[in-house]
């Protein structure tokens, strides 16, 4: 009974050291007495017992990794606390075996020298704004040495830059005082337009006032010259009727009767005047000769206006 036990246990520690099951997204180097022999691809795997043996296992999903925070020094002397983080994924298993002692350890170091390097060639303004160089120049160099480490360096990135106290206050200060400019610069600028346009509001009210005032002047004068013509119209009107009627029978006379009345008007009219001395004629024929010399020219202006009619 006692052998029999001891028979199944050695049949499982053989069943167990024979086949192995590779998890997805692994790889198992396979060593052969001492030495590489072969690399195991993910599923059930067949193991020699006693003379093979699983010496290393890896991953094969891409990591993240902590590079440690460490001081590098800028261009201009300025100490940076700088760390970041490194991604990195294993492309072959038995470099990363026998390439390096830890591959891991080699990865870190030689992120932080190569970080050290790039910053130092920067100055303090610079690091701020070329991350994204710095991050390539450290991927570029740990990646051509990885290589023989069976690694594959995907990116780098930096998560902290803390410059020292001094420095952020100053900082700070020139923050505080390019906005300050900004501002006033803004507030310039805007009463600046304000005036362009109240300037400009002024000059377009004065034009339209210059204009409104040029166009009532002309309906003003055409308004006058259409008046004009509308009083030469009727006082042509009025005559030619004048001229007709003196045609008819009985008015020649009734427009000498029209001018005598007429005539004593005036005089009566002067006679009123307080200030005004009446001088009558001593010949009162003066006075018909007066009316005959209105009717000749009454006369005188049928002819033409017959020859206008």
């Amino acid at each position: 009974m006692e052998v029999a036990l001891v028979l199944v246990v050695i049949a499982v520690i053989f069943v167990v050291q024979t086949y192995k099951i590779v998890p997805q997204q692994h790889a198992w180097v396979v060593e052969r007495l001492g030495r590489y022999d072969r690399t195991l691809v993910p599923g059930l795997k067949f193991v020699i017992p006693f003379v093979e043996r699983v010496a290393y296992k890896h991953s094969l999903k891409e990591v993240p990794m902590d590079v440690p925070s460490q001081v590098c020094i800028t261009r201009d002397n300025t100490q940076l606390q700088v760390d970041g983080v490194l991604y990195f994924q294993v492309t072959d298993p038995m470099r990363a075996s026998y390439g390096a002692s830890n591959y891991i350890t080699a990865i870190t170091q030689l992120a932080q020298t190569t970080l050290r390097s790039v910053i130092g060639k920067l100055e303090l303004d610079k690091t701020f704004e070329e991350r994204d160089m710095i991050n390539a120049k450290v991927v570029e160099a740990i990646d051509e040495a990885a290589l023989n480490w069976g690694v594959k360096v995907l990116r780098y990135e930096i998560k902290d830059l803390t410059p020292p106290a001094e420095i952020l206050r100053s900082m700070q200060a020139q923050i505080t005082a390019e906005r300050e400019k900004r501002a006033v610069i803004a507030t310039s600028e805007g009463k600046r337009q304000e005036e362009i346009n109240l300037a400009e509001g002024q000059k377009q009210a004065a034009i339209a006032k210059s204009e409104g005032e040029k166009q009532a002047a002309i309906n003003n004068a055409q308004g006058q010259a259409a008046a004009i013509t509308e009083v030469a119209n009727a006082t042509a009107v009025a005559l030619a009727r004048i001229g007709t009627a003196i045609r008819q029978p009985g008015g020649e006379q009734a427009v000498q009767l029209k001018v005598a009345e007429r005539a004593v008007e005036a005089y009566s009219q002067l006679a009123s005047q307080a200030r005004t001395t009446l001088v009558v004629p001593s010949n009162m024929t003066e006075v018909s000769a007066l009316i005959s010399s209105a009717m000749k020219m009454v006369q005188a202006q049928q002819p033409g206006q017959d020859r206008a009619q």
